[in-house]
């Protein structure tokens, strides 16, 4: 079977080592192809008592998990990035079918997160070691945490729960992982590719469902050790309300919020079209990262968005089994009309319409949408710098100079990343690095560029602070210091006033005489403070 046509066999729920349907069934979710309505994968059946059983095995199974040689839980992760380079054509065919996503951008994120795995597997050992000072008697191990839950957006249904998975479980951890509700196929195909890796029973462990029932269920079990979410603001804000009773929990919570990018006169300008053009509409905007705002100084304005706007109404909006097709449907009717109601919200405020937002009506009944281009007035008092553009929608605005723009994009409510459009050589680059208020910088490249060996926070809503990529590593482990005395003890070399430390076995010696500025120094040699 190609994951492109037909039901699927739908499992049910994977834990402690096995697939199994609840006996006590709270509600189902409908599996549909968001580019094809006809196109019904199944209906997959969710259950509140599966997440208990799904935390309690972990946490039996992180028992003898934690104790295993890292070189032995690496070759585990090997196993599984196997599998999936040997079936990524599957997956990457199911991911389409679930998400909308083009074939080949589908196929991008398989390889993507197969590279990812190799970067975990070749880095990650070395960031888990101990750091031993044999000089002092020291040293410093990272522990896994325990029982790690993993709530997965639909936009990367692959490469984010796969790789945070593989991140906890080659720390030592046991993981919980909420499939999105849009992606119950995806989530079912990743669990049973970690079934052929040969991991202990409760090791991983995937639940189905939405995450107004599963997912809130999930965050507030008492004996989850710590929590990673990808997706909205609004639900990483009904996160930290739900867990305000627990803040010992470590969670990283990335919110996305999408980025903004930045023209200055002297861009190349093909270049800065391109990247913005593919930055904005990529994955019909759904992205966490996508642009949602570009900043021209006037100096290149009317050519960039000449071009701009030429290039995204020659976008191709359709199917995504289609070889041609850039554009894919939105994940949901729901996201749809929200698209068309802010785009109307932003026409009724003042602003203009360079490439008006509308649906598309391709051959096949699916949730699509051409992209949409406005020219904000922001000096009007409705700069619409605090929300999330949704879908395929990109907000542009005239700015004088780059210093305007650096003010303008730092008032922003969302900085998780931006892009900068000028010169290699412009002496400002400096200047405008210290300015620029954001979570990643990139230079002559799109909001969409990353890189897990780098750590990225996203600045005001678009997370909590907590870094991805290896430095997850840090996050899902905890460091425990240790020192270590092997020297015989002698009550004579103590030293601190007023401990009058007598013992029969000993006779008492005569205190010696220091100088009243080299007291602190013989108190600190006691006490071994290194």
């Amino acid at each position: 079977m190609d994951n492109s046509t037909g039901r699927l066999l739908r499992k049910g729920d994977y834990v402690y080592g096995s697939f199994f349907k609840p006996e006590l069934v709270d509600g189902y979710i409908n599996g549909v192809n968001p580019g094809d309505r006809s196109d019904v994968l199944g209906r997959f059946p969710f259950s509140e008592s599966s997440v208990d059983e799904a935390v309690d095995y972990a946490g039996i199974g992180v028992r003898i998990w934690r104790r295993i040689p890292i070189q032995e839980r690496g070759n585990t992760i090997r196993r599984f990035r196997d599998h999936l380079a040997r079936y990524q054509e599957r997956m990457a065919r199911l991911v389409t079918r679930e998400t909308g996503k083009p074939l080949w951008e589908s196929r991008q994120e398989v390889m993507a997160t197969i590279r990812a795995l190799d970067l975990f597997l070749e880095e990650g050992p070395g960031i888990l070691s101990p750091i031993v000072m044999n000089e002092i008697g020291a040293r410093a191990d990272r522990l896994p945490r325990g029982v790690v839950g993993i709530l997965s957006p639909y936009n990367f249904p692959v490469l984010v729960p796969t790789t945070q998975a593989a991140a906890a479980i080659l720390a030592g951890n046991a993981v919980v992982v909420k499939s999105s509700k849009f992606t119950p196929g995806v989530g079912q195909e990743l669990a049973s590719l970690w079934d052929r890796c040969r991991l202990p029973r409760g090791i991983y462990n995937m639940l189905q469902g939405p995450g107004s029932v599963i997912g809130q269920r999930l965050v507030t079990h008492p004996r989850l050790d710590t929590l990673l979410f990808t997706g909205s603001y609004a639900t990483g804000a009904a996160i930290r309300r739900l867990t305000t009773e627990r803040p010992e929990l470590p969670v990283m919570m990335h919110c996305g919020g999408k980025g903004i990018a930045l023209v200055l006169d002297d861009a190349d300008l093909e270049r800065a079209v391109y990247e913005v053009t593919v930055g904005a509409f990529l994955t019909a905007g759904q992205r966490h990262n996508s642009t949602a705002r570009v900043l021209v100084t006037e100096g290149i304005y009317p050519k960039f968005i000449e071009a701009l706007v030429r290039r995204a109404s020659q976008l191709s909006v359709g199917y995504g089994f289609d070889p041609d097709t850039f554009v894919g449907p939105l994940i949901s009717e729901n996201l749809r009309t929200r698209y068309r109601r802010y785009c109307r919200r932003l026409v009724s405020r003042g602003h203009q319409a360079l490439l008006e937002a509308g649906q598309e009506t391709p051959s096949r009944r699916g949730f699509y949408a051409r992209p949409a281009i406005y020219r904000i007035h922001w000096d009007n008092g409705n700069p619409s710098m605090s929300d999330e553009p949704p879908g395929p929608t990109l907000l542009v605005y005239r700015v004088g100079r780059w210093e305007e723009a650096a003010a303008l994009h730092n008032q922003a409510m969302f900085r998780g990343a931006t892009s900068l459009f000028t010169r290699p050589d412009n002496p400002v680059i400096f200047e405008m690095r210290d300015r620029l208020r954001t979570g990643s910088l990139n230079i002559n490249r799109g909001t969409i560029g990353a890189s897990l060996r780098l750590p990225s926070v996203g600045l005001g809503r678009s997370s909590n602070g907590q870094p991805g990529g290896l430095d997850l590593l840090r996050l899902l482990t905890h460091p425990r210091a240790q020192l270590i005395e092997s020297r015989p003890f002698d009550p004579r070399q103590i030293a601190l006033p007023g401990l009058n430390w007598n013992t029969q076995a000993v006779p008492p010696v005569t205190p010696v005489q220091i100088e009243e500025e080299d007291e602190l120094a013989d108190v600190s040699s006691s006490l071994e403070l290194a």
